[in-house]
């Protein structure tokens, strides 16, 4: 909301030429409109002001899509364990030029950024031979008369591409998440912490802009002449010159400020402990791992620990985040080729070879183990064999 000046001196002040006013002694009352800047919610707005510039987002997005894409995966067949299917083996190289780890880290990379991935199949002669992942900014959804997608358009380098999605063999595949708000689309996490991203990230822009300023906040010179009158044009041009040349920048940290008679310097900025600048970004910090699953303690973020210790917060990251996220990739992906392999596929993690599960794993061992009324085929079938 704007302001009018109603001082009686503020049209007398409007008359006069800049250089007077300029130069014009006395108070001055500023007002100006503030008006928060905030992120585009868009896969590329997020990826360059969260991924590729903040380093909480940057460091959550990595150890969510690191972590997840290191789980082994298992094939069953029914009931049945199949290590040496098909689907097991293109799973663990998509394609040419990416591994399996490679692969599924980009995909849940596309997810949390973008809160959609799409899987390009290459088929031939009904063989599944590689899989492909699509960027999300450069898909967008062909709807029907009714509303609902029958096609997906891929732009890149100028053309574009048309994957329809009713298809004889295997069409593409797409994965998102929960949006409450989009039939089509899914939500990214990193949307739910946009207010802490750029909060995050004007602070660090504020604090590298106060070393830029010698480390001081900023300020004025106030002009108070014993005798009255006010600087000249020339005094006033050559003042301001002085003061950016010789007292700005971080290599002119410390050096005296030399006032003539008149001149008296009142500060106009907060502190940086007066803005509490600290817990100001790690309370940010936090936030933006709130809406990631990933606990504090992980990113070495001090307050709010609410974990006993560092094993039972990782721990809580397997169990709340990854395997949910794994579940239900595996899920979509076991449904999805059941076009080309049949039904009965089930894509499952291999929770056995997990690290930070392998306390719960030994528990559940260890009640199975001295369970006396079952017999062999029931313990084998309780812990997942």
């Amino acid at each position: 909301m704007k302001f009018r000046s109603f001082l009686p001196w503020a049209s007398m002040a409007a008359r006069k030429p800049m250089s007077e006013r300029k130069a014009a002694s006395g108070f001055m009352s500023l007002a100006a409109e503030g008006r928060a800047s905030w992120t585009g919610r868009s896969y590329a707005a997020l990826s360059r002001e969260g991924f590729m510039r903040n380093p909480v987002a940057h460091r959550c997005v990595r150890l969510v899509s690191e972590t997840t894409a290191s789980v082994p995966i298992l094939l069953y067949e029914g009931d049945r364990e199949r290590p040496d299917h098909p689907l097991l083996a293109l799973l663990r190289q998509p394609n040419g030029r990416m591994g399996g780890p490679d692969f599924f880290e980009a995909l849940y990379g596309h997810l949390l950024l973008s809160g959609n991935a799409y899987v390009e199949p290459l088929a031939i002669g009904g063989q599944l031979r590689e899989l492909h992942l699509l960027r999300p900014d450069r898909i967008s959804i062909v709807e029907g008369r009714d509303g609902w997608p029958e096609a997906y358009d891929y732009r890149a380098g100028g053309s574009v591409r048309r994957f329809p999605l009713e298809t004889d063999g295997l069409g593409l595949l797409h994965l998102k998440l929960f949006h409450p708000l989009d039939d089509h689309l899914g939500f990214p996490p990193l949307a739910a912490a946009q207010v802490a991203l750029d909060l995050s990230n004007a602070a660090a822009t504020w604090n590298k802009a106060l070393l830029d300023n010698s480390a001081r906040p900023s300020g004025a010179l106030v002009y108070q002449p014993k005798e009255g009158g006010n600087l000249s044009p020339d005094q006033y041009e050559r003042l301001k010159l002085e003061l950016d040349e010789g007292y700005s920048g971080p290599m002119r940290a410390g050096r005296p400020l030399l006032l003539e008679g008149g001149l008296d310097w009142k500060s106009m900025g907060l502190s940086p402990r007066d803005m509490d600048f600290v817990e100001a970004r790690n309370g940010a910090a936090r936030d933006i791992a709130l809406a990631f699953g990933v606990p504090p303690m992980l990113l070495g973020i001090p307050g709010d620990n609410t974990y006993a210790n560092y094993q039972e917060a990782n721990r809580a990251f397997y169990r709340l985040t990854v395997l949910p996220m794994l579940t239900r990739t595996a899920a979509s992906l076991s449904a999805w080729a059941a076009g080309i392999y049949g039904d009965g596929l089930r894509l499952e993690p291999d929770l056995d070879r997990v690290a930070g599960l392998a306390s719960e794993r030994d528990q559940l061992w260890m009640r199975v183990g001295s369970a006396t009324f079952l017999t062999d085929e029931e313990k084998r079938q309780a812990v997942g064999y």
